[in-house]
């Protein structure tokens, strides 16, 4: 089998060294090269011709959310690797014709998956940032694919609301307040009502 190359653009050396190291242990994925700014980069990549860039996103020289489409015109497939993201940081990247968002905080092992997974033509997303990405590549905000009554249903959660009470307080079954609940969960990608207030807050949807 031949192996997916990748060039690696990370400008911490000791993470970079990590990631080389832990990729080296598989037979199916080589590091053909490593950059360390948006420049070197797109000189690596022109060089080495690669299946995957895997790309730090805050590098000395901008956001390498920027050169993913430089990056990509090789016919790379660009996976963006960041310490902290939101769902609009997602759908910035899937705009820019990114692959994929892997967050740093991940396993060595998650993050070989995801290079698989991108070389293989899939596009690798968290779900905490799945319904972002889709939204933004439709059109949709998340704001917008809310109806009325699961806008109210967000904003009693954000005011520390259960089932029961989006119930009593709107008048509604209480089979219904979960109903309502659990697609606001759906629609902004959360596994928890919490997260989907945190989302919401990051996201702007609540005053």
């Amino acid at each position: 089998m031949t192996p997916t190359r990748v060039v690696l653009v990370e400008d911490h050396d000791m993470v970079a060294e990590a990631m080389t190291l832990a990729m080296a242990r598989a037979n199916d994925i080589e590091i053909v090269a490593r950059a360390h700014s948006i420049a070197t980069a797109v000189e690596s990549v022109r060089e080495h011709e690669p299946d995957v860039v895997l790309l730090d996103r805050r590098l000395p020289d901008g956001d390498a959310i920027e050169s993913i489409g430089v990056l990509s015109q090789s016919g790379a497939r660009v996976l963006v690797l960041t310490g902290e993201a939101t769902a609009t940081v997602a759908a910035r990247v899937a705009e820019a014709g990114g692959s994929g968002l892997v967050l740093k905080s991940s396993g060595l092992d998650e993050l070989e998956d995801a290079v698989r997974r991108v070389a293989d033509g899939e596009a690798v997303y968290g779900a905490e940032f799945l319904a972002g990405v889709l939204n933004r590549l439709t059109g949709r905000t998340p704001s917008a694919t809310l109806t009325t009554r699961e806008r109210q249903t967000l904003t009693l959660l954000a005011d520390g609301a259960s089932a029961a009470d989006v119930a009593t307080r709107m008048g509604i079954a209480h089979n219904t307040a979960r109903n309502h609940v659990q697609r606001v969960l759906e629609k902004l990608g959360a596994r928890s009502k919490l997260e989907a207030v945190a989302i919401a807050r990051r996201e702007g949807l609540l005053d």
